[in-house]
Parts: C-alpha cells; structure tokens; sequence
C-alpha cells in the first residue's frame, strides 16, 4: 500500500508537557500525538514539527508532517485524531501535503507571539499560566524602539541558548512589534523570522523588557546583537507567555491560519 504525506496544524496548552520533542519518560507533545497516529495506521508513525517548543511553551499554529499507510479522507482522519487526543492538544486542520513535504525544511517563514500582563490581575490563576505575569508597568516608547533594533538581519547568538552547533546564527526578522492590550492589561510581541535559535524569543522579550523597565540602557540589545555569546543576556522571559502561532509555506495554502 502506498504512503499519503500529511500536514495538521495543531493547538497545545504547554504547561502539562516537557515539550515539543518526544523524550523517554516526561509527557510531550510529539509524544501524544504519535500514540494517537500510531493507533489509527497499526504502526508507528513519525511526525516532524515546524518548530520545537520548550517546556511550557504553547501553540496556536503549530504545523506538522507524517505520513501513513492507511488511506483517509481528510474530514475523516480529522475527526479520528481529535477523537483519541487529551483534552490539551487539539488538532485545528488536516490535508493531504505534497510527497516529500516536510513541516521543518520546508518552512519559509516562522511566527511567534509572546505576551506580558502589566497589571495586578495578569496574577490570576485564569492569566498566569498564559503569559508573564510580571505585574507593573513598561515603558512603551523603549519597547518600540527595542523591537524596531530586532528587525533585520542579525547574528543572534548573544540571544539563544548554549550549547547550539550550528552553522550559523543569522535570522532574518521581518517583523518585531509590542502592541498594548485592552485596558492596560499589558502588552504583545508579534515577531516573525525566517528560522529562531533556541530560546531566541524569550532571550529577546527579557532584553525588551528590562530596557522597557529601566533597568538596561537601550543601546544594550544592539551591542549584544554586535557580540558572539549570551553571557550578558538579559534572562530569558518564562515560557508560559511564548505562543507559536503560524508557519509560511510555498507549497502549502496556509493563508488566515494566523489567530
């Protein structure tokens, strides 16, 4: 029998998993999902995700690829998936992808979003697991001015985890914006790059907010941009507030797929 290439873009609430990649013994997010496939093909079933999320990182948009044995309609393979997935991964779309698609190399392009409360209540048990619940007040204009610094072609390498061996750390960010949140709840990153370093988004929102909170000069992120490890790095943001929200493909029409 041959094999059908898919793609799924799926939704998580990332505080009950140690991530993205499948690991021995902590619960993650491949790791359901592929029990779920493995169940419905009568074999395992290897999936390939557009990004991978960190320990309680969550996903609006997150784009994956496998293939199976067993023929399916798309409604019907939809339906089978949400059926036997818990109650914190839920797949938002199905297709049928191009033979040889893959949810990783062939991205084009990766959007991430990561939220700050500002305010008293960002402590509520109904926001904190959900963004960063830091509780005071930033400066708007140096948030601004921080992730227009962002934007561009930059080594990030003082902005993401050690320990990386990669060819290179260049990213090409198109687009870097904090904007407000209704009544002065807070603010939200909307940042898009052709590929992220590891933990390159939380190393940035910690940078944009201790500028924002006076408590780093502003030149300083185009300094750490101009240098080669991540010694002086603001700490990197908690995850809970890191949402992966979409992912731009040439062969895939994944077009209002942004929430």
């Amino acid at each position: 029998m041959s094999e059908q290439t898919w793609f799924a873009v799926l939704q998580y609430a990332g505080q009950g998993f140690a991530g993205w990649q499948r690991q021995a013994s902590d619960r993650t997010v491949q790791g359901e999902v592929e029990a779920a496939l493995a169940r419905l093909d009568g074999e395992r079933v290897v999936t390939h995700a557009a990004g991978r999320t960190d320990a309680g990182v969550h996903a609006l948009g997150q784009v994956i690829s496998f293939r199976t044995r067993r023929g399916w309609a798309d409604a019907e393979l939809h339906r089978a998936i949400n059926a036997l997935l818990p109650p914190d991964v839920w797949v938002r779309r199905v297709g049928a992808a191009p033979p040889g698609f893959h949810a990783r190399r062939d991205a084009r392009s990766r959007r991430y979003r990561y939220v700050v409360g500002c305010d008293a209540a960002a402590r509520s048990p109904f926001r904190h697991p959900f963004e960063w619940a830091l509780g005071r007040p930033l400066d708007a204009a140096a948030l601004a001015t921080a992730a227009a610094g962002i934007v561009g072609t930059h080594d990030f390498r003082a902005f993401s985890a050690v320990g990386q061996d990669k060819p290179h750390y260049r990213c090409t960010v198109t687009r870097a914006e904090w904007r407000p949140r209704p009544a002065g709840a807070g603010y939200i990153l909307d940042i898009a790059a052709d590929r992220f370093l590891h933990r390159m988004v939380r190393f940035l929102v910690g940078m944009c907010v201790e500028i924002a909170d006076g408590r780093r000069p502003g030149d300083d992120l185009a300094r750490l941009l101009r240098g080669t490890d991540n010694r002086d790095a603001s700490p990197p943001a908690p995850p809970q507030g890191l949402y992966f929200v979409s992912v731009a493909y040439d062969t895939l029409p994944l077009e209002g797929d942004d929430d």
